[in-house]
């Protein structure tokens, strides 16, 4: 077989092992086995085309390949659970800087080292010379709006800065980008001012991720984190084109899609549109007003009062939000599901969509305490079950649970798909106050006559309440 037919098989197994993996990662219980098969198709194809470009000395392919492998294990070793979002916003980056550097490469490879006065996009191919400048600016935008998005979520960058007319200073650094890429691949003819142009691009780009991600709030991170993905992809599919590799196309094609998809999702899950989301996210205007509305009839009690009502429940649903993440209070919640199942009741977990900081971000909590994948169910699933439910116990949970969104047309809410625990017989909200959430709207859900508030850390209360549902030899 021939070298171009033994890379054929290999392009072909590793698009093959690229759908079968991201069909797997649809499932929870599949998804483990989904992304072994994905990432194995992507270390056949980067050797594959490492192996067929022939420009790099073979010997260093187990040496690229040790490091980036120890880098990715220390890295998601040392992450926890909770910290799940800032990793895949951390990787998402780092996809888009290995597309940009890959352009980058080929440019500087077959312009600058060549030395020939004469266009990039003369010497590259108009095509290539397009899809090089694609790939630099998509690239590098999504790597430093990776960085911020990671820095958000981390906490390490609070509230939603803006600068003064910040659609215009977008814009400006946008086109002033594109000038300069376009006129280093297409006018420029000395290699050296070409350079100096593309660089240019790159910087520019760089700062237009900055300022798309930088305006935008946490609740917006799960729609945010799902379009950088989409991004890297399209950087991806971008540099193969200008390196005329059809399996980065086709595997940045795969990755841009999905990612777009989710996006939708994501924002249908909100009831935003995407333009609506990247304009600076809840909160911006309504908080000041809205949020600061008073509560007069909020019922709260403790945990031996509450785990009364437990005991005679036979059917309870749990509704974790990103509270239990920042309380790392997944396994607490568990406990006390098997401590009411022992009591005979049927526990169930509610997954809403945009629950936490990215999509599936309580998925990947509850799993590290080993819930079982059949305790969980998705909004769609579960939401008409809430009428014949005994009680619905909500964990740090907020907007996704306030009936303002199908009762009150003028709510920044109204809308959106919202978890119906208002019509479980009894409510107990875990919750440190009754600060608003995100929408920066006060939960009309703390002041129904079924509802009754746990103020305190999540875990603590969850905890109690699993110790006092223990017979009382087990406690």
């Amino acid at each position: 077989m021939t070298l171009e037919g033994a890379m054929a098989v290999v392009y072909l197994v590793s698009v093959a092992l690229f759908a079968i993996g991201l069909k797997r990662l649809s499932r929870v219980r599949t998804s483990r086995s989904g992304n072994g098969l994905a990432a194995s198709g992507m270390l056949l194809a980067v050797v594959g085309t490492l192996v067929e470009q022939g420009a790099v000395d073979l010997r260093w392919v187990p040496v690229g390949l040790g490091i980036g492998a120890a880098v990715g294990v220390l890295i998601v070793f040392r992450a926890k659970a909770t910290q799940m979002p800032e990793i895949v916003a951390r990787f998402n980056g780092f996809g888009g800087a290995a597309s940009a550097l890959v352009a980058l490469a080929l440019f500087w490879r077959q312009v600058v080292d060549v030395g020939v006065a004469e266009t990039p996009a003369a010497l590259l191919g108009a095509a290539s010379a397009l899809t090089l400048l694609i790939s630099v600016l998509v690239g590098s935008a999504t790597f430093s709006g990776s960085i911020i998005a990671e820095l958000k979520l981390r906490g390490t960058i609070s509230g939603m800065p803006r600068l003064p007319a910040h659609a215009v200073v977008m814009a400006v650094v946008a086109l002033a980008g594109l000038g300069l890429g376009g006129s280093g691949l297409f006018a420029a003819a000395d290699p050296v001012l070409s350079a100096g142009l593309v660089l240019g691009l790159l910087a520019a780009s760089l700062v237009i991720g900055l300022l798309l991600v930088l305006p935008i709030g946490g609740a917006d991170m799960p729609v945010v984190i799902s379009l950088l993905n989409s991004l890297s992809g399209v950087a991806a599919a971008a540099t193969g084109f200008a390196l005329e590799n059809n399996l980065l196309i086709i595997a940045g094609t795969i990755v841009g899609a999905a990612g777009l998809i989710l996006t939708q999702i994501m924002c249908r899950a909100m009831n935003r549109s995407l333009l609506n989301v990247l304009a600076g996210g809840f909160g911006a205007v309504v908080a000041g007003a809205a949020g600061d509305q008073e509560y007069t009839n909020v019922v709260s009690a403790d945990a031996e009062e509450a785990a009364m009502v437990l005991e005679a429940a036979s059917s309870v649903i749990m509704i974790p939000g990103y509270g239990l993440a920042a309380a790392r209070a997944q396994h607490a919640a568990y406990e006390l599901a098997q401590a009411l199942e022992a009591r005979g009741a049927t526990v169930r977990f509610a997954i809403h969509p945009v629950a936490g900081r990215m999509p599936g971000h309580m998925n990947v909590v509850l799993a590290e305490a080993d819930v079982p994948y059949e305790q969980l169910f998705e909004m769609d699933e579960i939401n008409r079950d809430f009428k014949n439910t005994d009680v619905a116990i909500v964990v740090g949970a907020n907007d996704v649970v306030n009936p303002a969104a199908n009762e009150q047309p003028s709510s920044p809410i109204a809308g959106m798909p919202i978890l119906n625990v208002e019509e479980a017989g009894r409510v107990f909200v875990i919750k440190r106050s009754l600060s608003p959430g995100y929408a920066g709207i006060k939960n009309d859900l703390f002041e129904r006559d079924n509802t009754v508030m746990l103020f305190g850390d999540a875990k603590d209360i969850l905890q109690e309440l699993a110790s006092e549902l223990q017979p009382a030899g087990v406690r």
